[in-house]
């Protein structure tokens, strides 16, 4: 009876094990937004790598990359991501947009440099260098950013890299602000190499509907995450209403990596935490905890439910901001480069 027991016990915990769930939480990896700064304190904290920015290991002389690429190697990090595309100097749209030549020159100079790095998946937000000049036709924007993505398409793929257009809330730029309008521009650029990333930050703070993850199922390659009220870690389930977002991940099997992207006042205490909460997240809602408890500013909510009166916050001085990753000290919420 005992060896019965045993074996039943045994197959029960072999087919969980080999669930799609089960496989799909061990598949995904998270990661942190942070500068070269911040590589020991990303892996003692337990991310599995570190998100870094492009404008950052683009800006460095030949002796400073060579030397932040053999710190990395001797951190012991991987830096499979990258965000902070294209610094504001670099316009992409409206009648003084930079010209091709000079768009592609740094694109070629940042995909190198990524390349030794081990960087698959560069973030176009780029919020600056995409912002439609007022007056400007937000048509023919759209067309521009459409042009730069087939021109740095080939380059891309030349790198093993896939880069993916990031939605942002109106905020920070004009243009591409819903996960349909960036879904919209991956299927008009129509190279492979040219996808989407979907920031929960940006998702809730247009109020968008998570079912949109659905429907771009097939294009979704990255995601960003962090608590909407705040722009802080997540750490409790039942600060914000994450349910339906990570409900529609599981239905498509997303097997990416997600990054957070967000402050933090305590980046070792509060880390592991919103580690635990998405591993748990991506294999079924974590269970509701009793001792757990919203505290004020981290997205209070009444009889369950998420503050449908909430809006997205405005920059506060006091308030700590998301690790730049150029510094390593804090940003603003405002445009990003």
């Amino acid at each position: 009876m005992k060896r019965h027991c045993l074996v039943t016990l045994g197959c029960v915990l072999a087919m969980l094990s080999t669930s799609p769930a089960a496989k799909q939480a061990g598949n995904v990896l998270i990661g942190y937004c942070v500068g070269l700064k911040g590589l020991e304190i990303a892996k003692s904290a337990g991310f599995d790598y570190v998100e870094l920015g492009v404008t950052e290991i683009a800006a460095l002389s030949d002796a400073d990359f060579d030397a932040a690429l053999e710190r990395v190697k001797q951190v012991g990090i991987p830096t499979p991501n990258a965000n902070l595309f294209i610094p504001g100097s670099i316009r992409l749209t409206g009648p003084e947009a930079t010209d091709q030549e000079q768009q592609l020159a740094y694109v070629k100079n940042a995909f190198a440099r990524l390349n030794r790095l081990g960087v698959k998946i560069v973030c176009f937000g780029s919020g600056g260098a995409r912002r439609v000049p007022e007056g400007f036709p937000q048509e023919e924007a759209f067309k521009q950013l459409v042009a730069f993505g087939k021109l740095i398409g080939p380059e891309a793929r030349a790198n093993g890299i896939t880069v993916v257009i990031e939605p942002l809330r109106r905020q920070e730029t004009n243009i591409i602000n819903t996960t349909r309008q960036g879904l919209d521009l991956v299927k008009a650029v129509n190279d492979p190499n040219f996808e989407l990333l979907i920031d929960f930050y940006h998702l809730a703070s247009e109020k968008e509907d998570p079912a949109i993850i659905l429907e771009a199922r097939g294009h979704i390659r990255h995601l960003h995450m962090a608590n909407p009220q705040g722009r802080v870690f997540p750490l409790l389930w039942e600060e914000f209403d994450y349910a339906p977002f990570f409900a529609n991940l599981r239905q498509i099997g997303y097997a990416g990596r997600i990054s957070i992207e967000a402050s933090s006042r305590d980046v070792p205490t509060e880390a592991p935490k919103a580690i635990a909460l998405l591993r748990r997240a991506f294999v079924d809602p974590p269970p509701r905890v009793a001792s757990e408890r919203p505290t004020p500013g981290r997205g209070a909510k009444r009889n369950g439910a998420p503050n449908e009166n909430w809006t997205p916050p405005s920059p506060e001085p006091n308030r700590p901001q998301p690790t730049d990753r150029r510094s390593g000290g804090p940003t603003r919420h405002g445009p990003r480069p």
